[in-house]
């Protein structure tokens, strides 16, 4: 009896130590110190570990921590020892909702209303979890129609009772790099790595956004480390593949342009640009890379496309809008390349920029004068004695008394030819007047009006005197002409 009373009181002890640590624990959470409080939650499992409560309170204590996963296992250890632990079910379906496991955590808080059907708590959690698992059906739906932002707020509403789950931080830092948002997936990615180094799915993320970002080399390396970890990870073996055949096409794209094999490089650069539509910054290099083989083969309009589509890709893209300028230029459309070499030149203010932005406008400006070399007919090289020529040739073509018997309409049209003729040859036929309409100054600043002037006046200066020139009439609208 005696031996029996003995034992009894041993096993009363630990039970008494064990709760006077428990209440020390209680007076640290009180404080939220909950890592001290932590400490003697332990310290009371250790001496009497069949303990439902002492359980419970450590699960509470490192879901404070933001320490899910254990205080998962600490809780469902409580239920395991009391079945009707309310607060044991409550944590546990806490910690399955934080962790983003709403179904499980459903089942806990349906357990909680067996036992008490009143709990308001439970309750509203079961909604919660019920609007997590709404979430994760919109956004699986949003993922497979590419409306990665509406993916993004989802995961951002269900994260807000989901803190912990790291299925939905890769969802949504997939989303952010698929939308171009790199810094932010990066971040994403790499709270996850910090917590867990081997996350198959982080490692993923990070490569996705170097990968996105152009750095091809450096993408395969994550994607090689996440496939180690997890070797049926499909997302990182497609983008493994899809990285490696990116490179090595836009390789060898490059090595046949530079041998001058324009053609072979833009079945390279095409064939490149349909492997993978999503790499936005890749894809627009291709398109410019494309574009310059383009310009090479004077293909003049297919080039400008293929920058335009660059620069929609990536509206930062410099090379692509000075390629595309340059195309402008070359096609005489300089309004297009004036607003090109704009913006790169607010873009990047170097010298070499505003010399092409000086030299689009003046181009710009001449084409909105009248182009005296085709108005005569000449190239804008022609000699002194073409031009003399050219005058000479036209001047008697659309000169009003050749055309005295037309209609009044065509008189009207022929006198105006002839006054435009008369313009070019006085500008083209003195070399400083003809050097500042080259330059593309402004004639009429020079003091040169052209509204008052009299091409009669520079028709007889140029056939007066020896060899001088008449029109005679031999008949209505017949004309021969006579040269002295």
């Amino acid at each position: 009896h005696l031996l029996f009373h003995h034992c009894d009181v041993f096993s009363i002890l630990p039970c008494a130590e064990a709760e006077a640590f428990k209440e020390q624990g209680n007076a640290y959470y009180a404080k939220k110190d909950y890592n001290e409080a932590f400490n003697y939650y332990t310290k009371a499992i250790d001496t009497c570990p069949n303990n439902a409560s002492y359980y419970g309170n450590r699960a509470a204590t490192l879901m404070m921590l933001g320490r899910f996963r254990e205080a998962l296992e600490d809780a469902q250890q409580s239920v395991r020892l009391d079945d009707s632990f309310v607060r044991g079910h409550l944590r546990e379906g806490k910690c399955h909702l934080s962790l983003g496991n709403a179904m499980a955590a459903s089942r806990c808080f349906q357990r909680v209303l067996e036992l008490d059907h009143k709990n308001t708590q439970a309750q509203q959690e079961l909604k919660n979890a019920a609007t997590v698992l709404e979430y994760e059906k919109i956004a699986e739906v949003d993922f497979e129609k590419r409306d990665f932002r509406k993916v993004v707020f989802c995961m951002d509403r269900a994260l807000e009772f989901a803190p912990a789950c790291h299925r939905f931080k890769i969802l949504k830092a997939e989303c952010l790099a698929l939308l171009g948002r790199y810094p932010e997936a990066q971040s994403v990615a790499s709270d996850i790595l910090r917590m867990d180094s081997t996350n198959a799915d982080a490692l993923y993320v990070r490569g996705l956004c170097l990968y996105y970002e152009d750095c091809i080399e450096k993408a395969v390396q994550f994607f090689v480390q996440a496939l180690r970890m997890a070797p049926d990870h499909e997302k990182a073996c497609l983008a493994c593949r899809n990285a490696k055949a990116l490179k090595a096409k836009k390789e060898d794209g490059n090595k046949a342009f530079k041998k001058g094999n324009y053609k072979l490089a833009y079945e390279l650069y095409t064939e490149a640009l349909g492997i993978d539509p999503n790499n936005i910054k890749t894809n627009a290099k291709l398109y410019c890379n494309r574009g310059t083989v383009n310009s090479k083969l004077r293909k003049l309009e297919e080039a400008i496309e293929d920058c335009t589509k660059a620069v929609k890709l990536d509206d930062t893209y410099i090379k692509a809008y000075l390629r595309r300028a340059q195309c402008y230029m070359d096609t005489e459309q300089y309004e297009d390349a004036v607003r090109d070499y704009e913006k790169v030149y607010q873009t990047e203010k170097t010298k070499e920029h505003k010399q092409l932005l000086k030299n689009a406008q003046v181009e710009l400006k001449k084409s909105k004068r009248k182009d005296y070399y085709k108005i005569l007919g000449v190239n804008k090289n022609a000699s002194e004695d073409e031009i003399k020529k050219a005058y000479r040739k036209r001047a008697l073509m659309h000169h009003p008394d050749r055309h005295s018997g037309a209609s009044a309409e065509v008189q009207k049209e022929e006198e105006k030819k002839f006054k435009e003729v008369g313009e070019a040859f006085t500008i083209l036929s003195d070399p400083k007047k003809k050097a500042r309409y080259d330059s593309g100054q402004d004639l009429e600043e020079d003091g040169l009006n052209m509204g008052e002037f009299d091409p009669n006046n520079i028709f007889k200066a140029f056939f007066s005197g020896p060899g001088g020139f008449s029109f005679e009439a031999s008949g209505p609208g017949n004309f021969f002409f006579q040269f002295g």
